[in-house]
């Protein structure tokens, strides 16, 4: 924790953002010394991710005169594993997943430090969600106790946090690992039964589950959350509206994290200066893709606490607030 705090002073964004009504003028689209193409990780088919990735390609891809790939992945985990050899170039990741990258404090980092990734702008929140069959005998996140939940892919968000959760709370079950989709039809099929879900709302493939079958939502208490966030304090707490799901009919509370687009720090600081102002000048174009790109928005930005700006970022921001500071490396 003493790392992770040393790392946040370190990086904060102290902005105070205060919008011009007119963008300073940008390089042109396709420049000579940008690279024919980009490819940006995402997850797997039926997350989040994946839609707002497929997207926010073709988006970059018409205005910036490259092409843009979106690229299905495992998710956060594989994407910094990725964006770290230089094998994509763009990549979203969950605040929390970026930080035990950056602090190699987790199993899967094998002591690395994986810290080639620059942040660019914030995506939306992502809170946790847990969806069971409406004839489940599971009413209660305790009663996940002996049973076969769905975590997506092995390098996702909710795989690297749900075993956490069950740590925390003193619950054993057996986490299944696979694509959404997959995970979907063995919802429906029963043969697991539960589905954790760390994703925007609404995720793609619990809509076309409950346009197959009556489900429920199972929200923590107040003390599970609190449990949750004392003992991961990068999680915070997230609510997911009333109305979001077609069955779900009141608020429903739970934690989350943030997520953030981020690039490799090579990249070239107009190309990205680029990309971070067509994503802001087009934002309603990805709430047609997603309405969680609805959150894609200047000022939340300050939801990062530690990951430091591409210098490209840094000059888009710097030339919209007034008196503040942004810092990179």
């Amino acid at each position: 924790m003493k790392e992770a705090v040393m790392v946040s002073r370190a990086w904060r964004i102290l902005i105070v953002l205060a919008f011009v009504l007119l963008p300073p003028k940008l390089a042109s689209a396709a420049e000579a010394h940008w690279p024919q193409s980009l490819t940006l990780g995402t997850a797997s088919e039926g997350g989040t991710y994946y839609a707002y990735g497929e997207g926010l390609a073709r988006l970059l891809s018409r205005e910036l005169g490259i092409a843009v790939v979106a690229r299905a992945t495992g998710g956060p985990i594989e994407n910094i594993k990725l964006l770290e050899t230089g094998e994509i170039q763009l990549a979203f990741v969950t605040q929390g997943v970026a930080l035990q990258a950056w602090n190699a404090g987790a199993a899967w980092t094998d002591a690395r430090q994986y810290r080639n990734m620059r942040a660019m702008f914030a995506m939306y929140d992502t809170p946790f969600q847990f969806q069971v069959l409406s004839d489940s005998p599971i009413q209660l996140f305790a009663d996940f106790a002996g049973k076969r939940i769905g975590v997506g892919p092995e390098g996702g968000t909710t795989a690297a946090y749900f075993p956490e959760f069950l740590k925390a709370l003193k619950i054993e079950a057996t986490v299944v690992h696979g694509d959404w989709a997959e995970l979907a039809e063995k919802s429906l099929a029963r043969s697991i039964d539960a589905l954790a879900v760390g994703a925007g709302v609404p995720v793609p493939m619990l809509i076309d589950i409950e346009r197959k079958a009556k489900v429920r939502y199972l929200p923590l208490t107040r003390q599970e959350i609190a449990t949750l966030r004392l003992t991961m304090p990068e999680l915070s707490a997230s609510v997911v509206a009333a109305g979001s799901y077609p069955t779900l009919r009141r608020r429903y509370d739970t934690v989350g994290l943030f997520n953030f687009a981020v690039a490799h720090k090579d990249l070239p600081n107009d190309l990205v200066t680029a990309i971070v102002d067509t994503v802001f000048a087009n934002n309603e174009r990805l709430v047609e893709v997603h309405p969680a790109a609805a959150e894609t928005i200047p000022s939340n930005i300050m939801r990062n606490n530690f990951i430091p700006l591409h210098g490209g970022a840094v000059s888009w921001y710097r030339s919209r607030v007034t008196p503040g500071v942004v810092h990179s490396d």
